[in-house]
């Protein structure tokens, strides 16, 4: 038996590669768009990729089923759970097989067995795996968004994201108990969870990339609680809100994500189409705002900023420092729908760079707006007393609640989020901006008097 591990830091997502050495087949759960990864660990394994399958309609990245299962010519198995809201549109495909609980994948001498666990969505399933030759006893279970590290899959997605009404409730009553249908399994399976810390498919993911389930009975907050209403009012408090592109993603992936064959490069362009995004490392982008451009810098934040503030119908072109930090740009947009870039451009061809200011704590003024664009869990736990707060990925639906004659001074937590937030009040007109030197955590510990908690 193998077992590989993919994990993308940028969407917080993992995807697993599980092969019998005997046989040489193997199965990706929950595949990215990039499939390269899995392709190339196969091969130098020494196994065929013969089948795909996901846990669920996916909400936080486009899945890369279909692009596998093309390039390997593999089986997809689908979930046919959760009723005809939740159906596949292209679950009729030839090489696709659909699956009811307890439906069993075969892969030589192991066996993965489909349990429906409804909560997260309505046609979630988890994969139990057995190494039949070692034991009967299971050894790992491949959770999804069902059970994370520390925490399990949030309920309210599709009321909150995809605009389902009345479905919370339902799903947080689902979740408790499919969270029942553990008991009977050993503490020593083995959970393989689909995210881990900084996903929004939950409020309080771990770390670790695999966990135990007895240990998960002694540590995860979910698997304490043995009254329904209670883990309910529990599970329905303090999610970070969802951005907005999962509804889109929900979309596509139900739909059947468009078969691209491989990730394109990005052209180099003399002059803009659509769009200006200004992708450059965030040094660069704070020595010099360039005008009419959005700015979101690489990194691990673009993929989620992309997705809340660009729109899927409107091409755009990258402000980048070189091919390679373009090409890298477009394949994370990529990850989650976004083939929208005509090309990349120089920033020499833009303009000429604006710098804002960075101002201290210390130097703030009643006349000043303080602008706080963190989470609202965040804000929560602490603000800088008189703040404004309005999170990042609403900030430009709600710039009107903003005054154009007063210096505005916006802050995040440490600094990777205010310059998004700088930029696109810049790009709306703003022209009074400053950005809070070190954000709230230095605020909160050289000025904890300014702090209200």
């Amino acid at each position: 038996m193998i077992i590989r591990n993919f994990y993308d830091e940028k969407l917080a997502q993992a995807s697993y590669l599980v092969g019998c050495g005997a046989t040489g087949q193997a199965i990706v759960i929950d595949p990215l768009r990039d499939i390269a990864p899995y392709l190339s660990v196969a091969a130098n394994l020494g196994l065929r990729i013969t089948a795909v399958t996901e846990t669920h309609i996916h909400a936080d990245f486009l899945s890369g089923s279909r692009e596998l299962a093309s390039q390997a010519g593999a089986t997809i198995y689908l979930s046919d759970e959760g009723g005809p809201d939740w159906q596949y549109s292209y679950g009729k495909d030839a090489n696709v097989v659909l699956m009811k609980d307890g439906h069993v994948i075969v892969l030589g001498n192991l066996s993965l067995r489909a349990i429906h666990t409804p909560g997260h969505t309505p046609e979630h399933l988890t994969y139990l795996l057995t190494d039949h030759p070692a034991s009967e006893t299971p050894h790992s279970l491949f959770t999804g968004d069902f059970v994370f590290v520390g925490d399990v899959g949030r309920p309210d997605l599709l009321e909150r994201a995809a605009n389902i009404a009345g479905t919370m409730e339902i799903g947080a009553r689902q979740m408790y108990r499919s969270l029942q249908k553990l008991n009977d399994l050993p503490d020593s399976v083995l959970l393989w969870p689909g995210h881990g810390a900084g996903s929004a498919c939950g409020k309080s993911l771990g770390g670790s990339p695999v966990t135990a389930l007895g240990y998960e009975r002694q540590t995860n907050w979910a698997l304490q609680i043995h009254d329904e209403d209670k883990f309910v009012d529990e599970i329905l408090s303090g999610q970070p809100e969802p951005p907005v592109y999962f509804k889109e993603m929900k979309r596509l992936n139900k739909l059947g994500p468009t078969i691209l064959g491989s990730l394109p490069r990005v052209p180099p362009t003399q002059t803009g189409v659509g769009r200006l995004v200004d992708v450059r490392d965030i040094d660069l982008l704070k020595a010099g705002f360039l005008p009419g451009s959005i700015a979101i810098p690489s990194g691990n934040g673009l993929t989620n900023w992309a997705g809340w503030l660009l729109d899927y119908g409107q091409p755009v072109t990258l402000i980048a420092s070189s091919q390679e930090q373009a090409d890298e740009a477009a394949r994370d947009m990529a990850t989650i729908g976004l083939d929208i870039v005509a090309g990349w451009i120089e920033p020499s061809r833009v303009g000429t760079g604006r710098v804002v200011p960075e101002v201290d704590a210390a130097t703030l003024t009643e006349a000043d707006c303080v602008l706080d664009v963190r989470g609202t869990n965040e804000w929560k736990h602490g603000h800088i007393k008189g703040a404004v707060h309005i999170p990042l990925g609403l900030l430009p639906h709600r710039l009107a609640e903003l005054p154009r004659d007063r210096r505005i001074v916006v802050h995040c937590a440490g600094g990777s989020r205010s310059p998004i937030g700088v930029g696109l009040l810049l790009n709306a007109g703003f022209d009074d901006v400053a950005e809070l030197a070190g954000g709230f955590m230095e605020v909160a510990d050289r000025q904890p008097g300014m702090v209200t908690r």
